[in-house]
Protein backbone atom coordinates (compact mmCIF):
# COMPACT_ATOMS: atom_id res chain seq x y z
CA UNK A 1 0.00 0.00 0.00
CA UNK A 2 0.82 3.29 -0.62
CA UNK A 3 1.14 7.03 0.74
CA UNK A 4 0.71 10.06 -1.08
CA UNK A 5 3.06 12.67 0.88
CA UNK A 6 2.23 16.40 0.42
CA UNK A 7 5.14 18.78 -1.16
CA UNK A 8 5.14 22.44 0.86
CA UNK A 9 4.82 23.49 -3.23
CA UNK A 10 1.50 22.18 -4.02
CA UNK A 11 0.09 23.15 -0.91
CA UNK A 12 -2.70 25.67 -1.08
CA UNK A 13 -4.04 27.39 2.34
CA UNK A 14 -7.71 28.07 2.84
CA UNK A 15 -9.12 30.86 5.60
CA UNK A 16 -11.51 29.48 8.71
CA UNK A 17 -13.11 31.67 10.61
CA UNK A 18 -14.14 29.74 14.21
CA UNK A 19 -17.14 31.26 16.29
CA UNK A 20 -16.05 31.30 20.19
CA UNK A 21 -19.51 32.42 21.72
CA UNK A 22 -21.18 30.44 24.25
CA UNK A 23 -18.48 27.30 22.94
CA UNK A 24 -16.11 25.32 25.60
CA UNK A 25 -12.83 26.99 25.75
CA UNK A 26 -10.78 23.82 24.81
CA UNK A 27 -13.14 22.12 22.85
CA UNK A 28 -12.91 25.77 20.65
CA UNK A 29 -9.05 25.29 21.44
CA UNK A 30 -9.09 21.65 19.71
CA UNK A 31 -10.92 22.30 16.98
CA UNK A 32 -8.44 25.46 16.11
CA UNK A 33 -5.15 23.28 16.88
CA UNK A 34 -6.45 20.88 14.41
CA UNK A 35 -7.71 23.30 11.66
CA UNK A 36 -3.83 24.64 12.51
CA UNK A 37 -2.01 21.60 11.50
CA UNK A 38 -3.77 20.67 8.90
CA UNK A 39 -5.17 17.31 10.20
CA UNK A 40 -8.47 17.82 8.53
CA UNK A 41 -7.46 17.38 4.85
CA UNK A 42 -7.58 14.26 3.17
CA UNK A 43 -3.42 14.57 2.21
CA UNK A 44 -2.18 15.49 5.73
CA UNK A 45 1.74 15.06 5.98
CA UNK A 46 2.57 15.33 10.00
CA UNK A 47 6.28 16.52 8.79
CA UNK A 48 4.91 19.13 6.49
CA UNK A 49 3.61 22.36 7.92
CA UNK A 50 -0.42 21.83 6.06
CA UNK A 51 -2.25 23.65 8.24
CA UNK A 52 -4.82 26.44 7.48
CA UNK A 53 -5.00 30.52 8.39
CA UNK A 54 -7.76 30.38 11.42
CA UNK A 55 -9.73 33.85 12.90
CA UNK A 56 -11.32 33.18 16.21
CA UNK A 57 -14.18 35.72 17.06
CA UNK A 58 -16.12 36.64 20.16
CA UNK A 59 -13.29 35.12 22.60
CA UNK A 60 -14.54 36.83 25.33
CA UNK A 61 -17.60 35.14 25.17
CA UNK A 62 -16.03 31.73 25.46
CA UNK A 63 -16.85 29.92 28.64
CA UNK A 64 -15.10 27.66 30.95
CA UNK A 65 -16.71 24.30 32.53
CA UNK A 66 -17.68 23.61 35.99
CA UNK A 67 -15.30 25.75 38.60
CA UNK A 68 -12.59 26.56 36.59
CA UNK A 69 -13.42 30.27 36.72
CA UNK A 70 -12.41 29.70 40.30
CA UNK A 71 -9.98 27.46 40.43
CA UNK A 72 -7.51 27.08 37.05
CA UNK A 73 -4.82 29.62 37.54
CA UNK A 74 -2.32 30.99 34.96
CA UNK A 75 1.65 30.70 36.12
CA UNK A 76 4.19 32.88 34.32
CA UNK A 77 7.87 33.23 35.48
CA UNK A 78 10.19 36.62 35.34
CA UNK A 79 13.58 35.08 35.85
CA UNK A 80 13.75 37.01 39.04
CA UNK A 81 14.07 35.27 42.25
CA UNK A 82 10.77 34.92 43.25
CA UNK A 83 9.33 36.79 39.95
CA UNK A 84 6.61 33.67 40.37
CA UNK A 85 2.77 36.13 39.08
CA UNK A 86 -0.23 33.92 38.67
CA UNK A 87 -3.29 34.64 37.73
CA UNK A 88 -6.86 33.73 37.88
CA UNK A 89 -8.72 32.51 34.87
CA UNK A 90 -11.83 34.10 35.76
CA UNK A 91 -9.35 37.83 35.34
CA UNK A 92 -7.65 36.52 32.57
CA UNK A 93 -11.05 35.89 30.92
CA UNK A 94 -11.93 39.41 31.84
CA UNK A 95 -9.23 41.75 30.43
CA UNK A 96 -6.84 38.85 28.07
CA UNK A 97 -9.53 36.41 27.00
CA UNK A 98 -7.92 36.12 23.51
CA UNK A 99 -4.45 35.56 25.45
CA UNK A 100 -5.88 32.72 26.94
CA UNK A 101 -7.40 30.81 23.96
CA UNK A 102 -3.53 31.07 22.53
CA UNK A 103 -2.44 29.56 25.77
CA UNK A 104 -4.57 26.54 25.32
CA UNK A 105 -4.10 26.24 20.98
CA UNK A 106 0.05 27.07 21.88
CA UNK A 107 -0.78 23.91 24.31
CA UNK A 108 -2.35 21.86 21.51
CA UNK A 109 0.23 22.26 18.91
CA UNK A 110 3.87 20.02 18.33
CA UNK A 111 6.94 21.90 20.86
CA UNK A 112 8.93 22.27 17.23
CA UNK A 113 9.06 24.69 13.97
CA UNK A 114 5.98 23.03 12.70
CA UNK A 115 4.10 24.16 16.09
CA UNK A 116 5.72 27.94 16.26
CA UNK A 117 4.90 28.19 12.53
CA UNK A 118 1.79 26.83 12.88
CA UNK A 119 0.62 29.87 15.14
CA UNK A 120 1.34 32.90 13.64
CA UNK A 121 -1.06 31.91 11.68
CA UNK A 122 -3.70 32.29 14.07
CA UNK A 123 -5.57 35.24 15.06
CA UNK A 124 -7.88 36.11 17.82
CA UNK A 125 -10.43 38.35 18.01
CA UNK A 126 -12.28 39.39 21.17
CA UNK A 127 -15.54 40.62 19.55
CA UNK A 128 -17.17 39.66 16.41
CA UNK A 129 -15.54 42.44 13.92
CA UNK A 130 -11.85 41.43 12.17
CA UNK A 131 -9.31 42.78 9.76
CA UNK A 132 -9.62 39.45 7.53
CA UNK A 133 -12.57 39.82 5.34
CA UNK A 134 -10.85 40.26 2.30
CA UNK A 135 -10.01 36.83 2.49
CA UNK A 136 -12.80 35.40 2.33
CA UNK A 137 -13.10 33.22 5.30
CA UNK A 138 -15.45 30.06 5.20
CA UNK A 139 -17.10 28.87 8.48
CA UNK A 140 -16.31 26.85 10.71
CA UNK A 141 -18.56 24.84 12.78
CA UNK A 142 -17.74 23.05 16.03
CA UNK A 143 -19.27 19.93 16.56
Amino acid sequence: MSSTLLKKETLERKWYIVDAANKPLGRTAVTVANLLRGKHKADFTPNVDCGDFVIVINTDKAILTGKKLEQKTYYRVSGWIGGLKETKARVMMENRSDYAMELAVKGMLPKNTLGRNALTRLHLYKGAEHAHAAQKPEAWTLD
